[in-house]
């Protein structure tokens, strides 16, 4: 078994998420302290009992789910894990990239989570609200979107967003940019293209104050090379140098999360096992659809914790 580990991104935030990991391990609810502290306010109080309305904005949601995938990794940590051992890289979307970063001790957690509340602030700022858009295109290739795209620029910026795989690609701009490629993509044979409730315009060229805002924001902060590569979302490759990951985190705020790509190097290079560490099983699914020969593993909460380890150490004996 190789393995890698990913982390989600936002749209896998729940109220509650963690409440029984802090509950059930110290080690958990010193972390979601951590992220109390760095942020200096409680934090953790919104991810364990909401209002979902204020987990879900941009700037809470983002620092939530890295504690949540950092409280994981901390209980499996104190449980005997070396990740340097047992994964030959790690990968996160969009935001996970972060928790990634995080898990492999580029990042401090206080730092990660002061980095992504800026990352959120600023991404929510760039464009005011209402003038952006994002849709998903469903059932049409990469090819295709980007030429949709491209025919409804006359009508200012869009782009592909995030290739998910499995024939899900997202793009984001200007709201009637947004409409128009949605509307030329199912002219064009897409099976559904569905507008999001989303509050700003991710990873598109309207985030460029945001990918400024980042690009101080990492310039400030302590990095060590992470003990193994990242997948970076936008090279879809790995990279270990922690200054060249910081520039690629820049360019990440208004570039191309490539995640079908990166499902495809792990398959390609021999990596047959994904682990998602964090809320949800979104991750799990897009690898699944993007190629079945990659076995899907999950650990979002203390019932995971023991099955994961046990499976580890089987494949060790």
């Amino acid at each position: 078994m190789a393995m890698a580990f990913t982390f989600p991104g936002q749209g896998s935030q729940a109220v509650g998420m963690g409440k029984d990991l802090a509950a059930a391990y110290p080690e958990a609810r010193a972390v979601f302290d951590e992220v109390d502290a760095a942020l200096g306010e409680h934090l953790s109080a919104v991810i364990f009992d909401g209002p979902e309305e204020t987990l879900t904005l941009t700037a809470n949601a983002q620092p939530a789910l890295m504690a949540v995938s950092m409280a994981l990794i901390r209980v499996l940590e104190a449980h005997g894990l070396n990740l340097a051992n047992a994964a030959s890289h790690v990968a996160g979307h969009s935001l996970g990239e972060y928790s990634a970063l995080c898990a492999a001790g580029m990042f401090s957690i206080s730092d990660t989570a002061r980095l992504l509340r800026i990352r959120g602030n600023a991404m929510q700022a760039a464009v005011p609200a209402g003038e952006g858009a994002m849709a998903a295109i469903i059932g049409l290739d990469h090819e295709a979107v980007e030429a949709a795209c491209a025919e409804a620029r006359s009508l200012g910026a869009v782009q592909i967003a995030n290739d998910n795989g499995g024939g899900q690609l997202v793009i984001s701009g200007l709201k009637p940019a947004v409409e128009s490629a949605a509307a030329i993509a199912t002219a064009k044979g897409a099976k559904r293209a569905v507008m999001l409730p989303v509050s700003a315009p991710f990873h598109s060229s309207l985030m460029q104050p945001a990918a400024d805002a980042m690009r101080e924001a990492l310039a400030g902060v302590a990095k060590s090379a992470p003990v193994v590569p990242v997948i970076s979302n936008v090279r879809a490759a790995p990279v270990s140098d922690p200054d060249e990951i910081a520039r690629l985190l820049v360019e990440q705020v208004t570039g191309q999360v490539r995640w079908r790509e990166t499902v495809e190097w792990f398959a390609a290079n021999g990596v047959d096992t994904l682990v998602e560490i964090g809320a949800g099983k979104v991750l799990t699914g897009l690898a699944r659809r993007i190629d079945r020969s990659i076995t899907g593993l999950n650990v979002s909460g203390p019932d995971d914790i023991d099955p994961f380890l046990a499976a580890i150490d089987g494949q060790k004996a």
